[in-house]
């Protein structure tokens, strides 16, 4: 590993010399491309740093206790210097080996979500709008940006069905793992006799995919117009903005009509499109490794319940790390990171497991 860390810091040291070239911007797409070299290097490069420090520290301390003449409060403090810098060390370690594990190439797109319900009817689409709202809540806390694509609406103020765009960055990275089936517990307010009832709503999230990324041959797409709709005659408007692509070869139909121009919304609709193919392409890629390692933390299988939201108890609970929050009011006020960090961080912990078995 300290052989691959000195490389990288040969390599983080020649982005640097390259960066400070004063011609360096006459090339944008280079300069660009350094800009985000460096970026992902930082961490790496500034761990082993201290990494060598902390070594550096021990050897001098320990020179010091092997050249004698200390008397017994200096034998001691050496001594200190040399377990300090091994535990700095320790636990530097554990973070390079996690920093140098293969990283996402879509951790840091922007992502497409969408919510359905599921089982539980009416309730399912009140628990949709709820989900929304959560999201939403957590992204205006990330500073990013949140753009409706479509909504199917209930007359009672649910979602059937709703997809949204979420722009920002590392959005993808925090998000990608509440893909699944998400199931609450709690008493309707239709519910006379006060009994639990159970619903299930889905939700996938898909990273933005860039045009290079998936082949989209249009001459494979029908491509239909329609009036924008809604519950209680919202999102109504009279001429026929709202576009719904069907990519014959997948049988994948993408509507949107939160725009008012057709062109915006039609643009929207191909980007979701893409994504869809994209979603297609890496499961196709990543379903041999699936087959022979089941990872702890799931990403993407719409199919799997990922998580339970108790009202009655106040708790959420994630199944895939066995982690319960009883905070589920804030939780659904969008306080999401302490569970996100617990998952990335399982994530985190099988993957490198992986590596030392491979190893």
């Amino acid at each position: 590993m300290l052989e691959k860390l000195a490389l990288l810091e040969e390599k983080y040291n020649e982005i640097e010399t390259a960066l400070a070239a004063p011609d360096l911007y006459e090339d944008p797409a280079a300069a660009t491309r350094l800009l985000k070299e460096q970026k992902e290097l930082t961490p790496i490069i500034d761990a082993y740093r201290a990494y060598r420090a902390a070594e550096t520290n021990a050897a001098d301390a320990r020179e010091m206790l092997e050249a004698g003449g200390l008397d017994a409060e200096m034998r001691e403090l050496a001594q200190e210097e040399i377990n300090e810098a091994r535990e700095t060390m320790e636990r530097l370690e554990q973070e390079l080996k996690i920093l140098l594990l293969p990283t996402d190439p879509n951790d840091d797109k922007n992502v497409i979500m969408e919510i359905r319900g599921g089982a539980g009817g009416e309730e399912a689409a009140l628990f949709a709008h709820s989900l929304y709202r959560m999201y939403s809540m957590y992204a205006e806390s990330q500073k990013w940006k949140i753009e409706v694509v479509n909504a199917n609406e209930t007359e009672l103020g649910g979602i059937k069905e709703i997809s949204f765009m979420i722009a920002g960055s590392g959005a993808y990275s925090r998000l990608k793992f509440e893909s699944g089936v998400h199931r609450v517990q709690r008493v309707p307010d239709t519910e006379s006799g006060g009994r639990i009832h159970t619903s299930t709503v889905t939700v996938a999230v898909l990273p933005e995919a860039e045009e290079v990324e998936v082949e989209l041959n249009m001459s494979d797409v029908d491509v239909d117009t329609f009036r924008a709709s809604g519950a209680g005659g919202q999102h109504v408007n009279k001429t026929e903005s709202a576009i719904r692509l069907t990519h014959r070869p997948t049988g994948i139909v993408v509507e949107c009509q939160d725009e008012r121009s057709q062109h915006k919304n039609k643009d929207r609709a191909i980007k979701i499109l893409r994504s869809k193919l994209y979603e297609i392409q890496m499961r196709e890629q990543t379903s041999q490794i699936a087959a022979e390692r089941k990872s702890q933390v799931g990403t993407g299988d719409r199919s799997e319940r990922i998580r339970t939201y108790n009202y009655p108890q106040g708790r959420v609970t994630d199944h895939r790390i066995g982690l319960t929050l009883y905070k589920l009011e804030q939780f659904l006020n969008g306080d999401l990171d302490e569970m996100i960090d617990a998952i990335i961080t399982a994530d985190q912990a099988e993957k490198l497991r992986a590596s030392e078995e491979n190893a």
